[in-house]
């Protein structure tokens, strides 16, 4: 397999980094889920974007932004069915500390995509920025893995970019949804990597 990920025209996106994603003080963390594989994940998300930057590689991150008003009608319905109330929708709510970034910081020169719906591409600019840059490929890391990270990548293959996922800088709260995603990712839709992959791809291209 040709692990080279071309440096030129292609972004790097962060998903939904965030406190209420990630942080043990965040919305998540307070619904009991397991944090474990959060921060070995973003340690190398850090890696990517600080190698990124230093190879002229655009870094976009793409951050959940909600606001009560817009709360998707379907979400909702679709946790009343599962027994969780409107509650359950009320995470990285506008101009609260659970919607800021968790550990990894846009730099001068990063891009800022918000999001109200689980793909970076649904009613965003996200689009227009890359086609206004001339990027054709993109490296996906990020927080849910089979959540927004898997919708971000099927609808960039779908608009014809060229995907790759940083596998082990993405991930879910439980492994088996992370490695079924990956699985199904790789099936049909991206380029599965490694941090060290892709790293080592745009260092040999310099």
């Amino acid at each position: 397999m040709d692990s080279t990920v071309p440096k030129g025209q292609t972004a790097l996106l962060i998903v939904d980094v965030q406190n209420d994603f990630c942080a043990a003080d965040g919305k998540m963390a307070g619904f009991g889920v397991d944090l474990s594989t959060i921060d070995p994940a973003v340690d190398r998300i850090e890696r990517l974007a600080t190698s990124a930057r230093r190879s002229g590689v655009p870094v976009i991150f793409i951050r959940l932004v909600t606001m009560p008003e817009t709360d998707s009608k379907a979400l909702l319905a679709l946790y009343a069915r599962q027994g969780i109330g409107p509650e359950g929708a009320a995470v990285c709510r506008k101009d609260t500390a659970g919607a800021d970034y968790y550990r990894v910081f846009p730099q001068p020169g990063d891009r800022i995509v918000d999001k109200q719906r689980y793909s970076g591409f649904a009613d965003t600019n996200l689009q227009l920025m890359l086609s206004a840059a001339g990027i054709v490929s993109l490296v996906v890391t990020g927080v849910t893995t089979e959540c927004c990270v898997d919708s971000t990548v099927r609808d960039g293959f779908m608009r014809d970019y060229e995907v790759f996922v940083a596998s082990d800088a993405c991930a879910a709260y439980e492994p088996d949804l992370h490695e079924a995603s990956l699985k199904s990712l790789g099936l049909n839709f991206a380029t599965l990597l490694t941090t060290e992959e892709v790293l080592a791809g745009w260092e040999k291209a310099d």
